[in-house]
This record gives structure tokens, sequence and C-alpha cells, in this order.
């Protein structure tokens, strides 16, 4: 694990429960609790798809997707599907799976398609020299069709924001206006942060944009990878996220 300067926070409950308190980012938050059969229940009977996702996990691992049915319920994990007839019998399965680990259910937001796929968009902001959060990248994660998560460790693939929105369906005026929102969000995500802990250097917020172009924020990352973006042609994304990151010591 390479060392530098910014501050890390791997449960996801603490995380929320910061952007929760701030009423700008609150109505940007899809609804989340802690896994148990109450939680459970009042969840599916509000939403008809819901998340069930390790509280500090990482890399888009071990995400459950439910889905309530007229027959019952159908979880979905990678790309194994199963059913279940009541909501006993889920919450039996998904307990045993949890392994008496911490886990979240969060509501599930329908992710928007390019060209017929899902996906979802990378946030990344860091701290300038001046103390100031700064909007460096904003990139999406394209999914694999039939899989859970976007992630790039689950066969999700990296792409350009202006290209995927293009492959939505939306036009320039509308792209450039939803782009300004998400730089807007980082930076108040970085400043919420910073009243809650002291050290937060970067931050990669993974955010799903619904069928109405509303913007979700899914998930705050303190250690977000940016490495994978080496890989794409055009080379700046990656060169702006060093120059920002060589400034508290990271330089990959």
């Amino acid at each position: 694990m390479m060392k530098y300067r910014s501050s890390t926070i791997s449960s996801k409950w603490i995380k929320t429960s910061w952007l929760l308190k701030q009423p700008n980012l609150r109505k940007h938050i899809p609804r989340t609790t802690l896994f148990n059969k109450k939680n459970l229940i009042s969840m599916l009977s509000e939403y008809s798809t819901i998340y069930f996702k390790p509280t500090d996990g990482t890399g888009g691992a071990n995400i459950i997707r439910i889905n309530r049915e007229k027959t019952g319920y159908q979880t979905q994990y990678n790309t194994a599907k199963s059913s279940f007839p009541t909501i006993d019998s889920l919450y039996k399965k998904l307990n045993r799976f949890s392994n008496k680990r911490s886990f979240l259910l969060q509501e599930g937001i329908h992710l928007a398609r390019t060209n017929g796929n899902p996906f979802d968009i990378r946030v990344m902001v860091q701290k300038s020299n001046k103390g100031t959060w700064v909007c460096s990248a904003i990139f999406t994660k394209i999914g694999k069709p039939g899989k859970v998560a976007t992630n790039y460790h689950q066969g999700g693939k990296l792409s350009y924001f202006h290209q995927t929105m293009t492959g939505a369906g939306y036009n320039d005026p509308l792209i450039k206006r939803i782009e300004a929102k998400l730089k807007q969000l980082g930076v108040s995500v970085g400043n919420n942060f910073d009243q809650h802990k002291n050290g937060f250097r970067e931050l990669g917020l993974d955010v799903a944009l619904d069928p109405k172009g509303k913007p979700w924020i899914l998930e705050v990352n303190t250690r977000p990878q940016f490495y994978p973006l080496k890989n794409m042609k055009d080379k700046r994304l990656y060169q702006r996220i060093v120059f920002y990151a060589r400034q508290y010591g990271r330089t990959r």
C-alpha cells in the first residue's frame, strides 16, 4: 500500500451519515439503512430494487442486488441469480452471507444507460495546496451487461464523460449543466467531510444518474484508484489527477 498524506475512512455507514446531515446533499443520497430483518422488510415494501453491500467493502465486491417480484424475491450476486419465495428465506440467506459482518441496504437507483449499457460516474475531487477542493476529473464506468457492479474490478470499462453522455442521448447544453452540477456536488462533499474529520486530500464520488438525469451519490471513496486511467487514449485526465496528487505525496 502506497503511503501518502490523506485521511481515510472505510465505513460506508459513517460516510453516509455525514452526508445526510447536510440538506443540500441529503436529497442526492439514496435511502440507506443498516442490514437487519426489520429494515429489510421496510426497504422491500418501499422499493422494488435494493442493494445489499458490505459496510466496509471496496471495488464492488460482495454486492447483492435484490428485486421484489410477483412471486417473491430474486437476488443476483455477480451473474448468479437465486429466487426466494418469502422474505424469511431471503433474510436467512443474506444473514448467512454476511457472516456477522456489517452490511447496508441501499435503495436501488435505476442507472441511466449509454448505448444500452448501464453506467455510473466517478467524480474525483482533490485538495489543492491552497486548501480548497478542486474537481480534477469526471469519467464514467460502463457496466458489463449482466453484472451487478460497474467497477473496473468487476469487468466494467472506463470511458469519457462527454462520450458516455452523448451515447445516453443527452445533448450538449444538458451535458454541460450536469457536469457543472457534478463538480459542485464533489466540492460540497469535500467540504462536508472536512467538517467531520481533518486531513482529507482526495475523494472519489460514485454517482448514478437516474433516467431523469438526477445525480445520486452511491458512495464516497477515500482511497480512490485512478491508475486504470493511464490506459486511456487521452492521458489528460490521468495527468491532471497526478498533478494534484503529487501535492500530497501520491504518485500513482
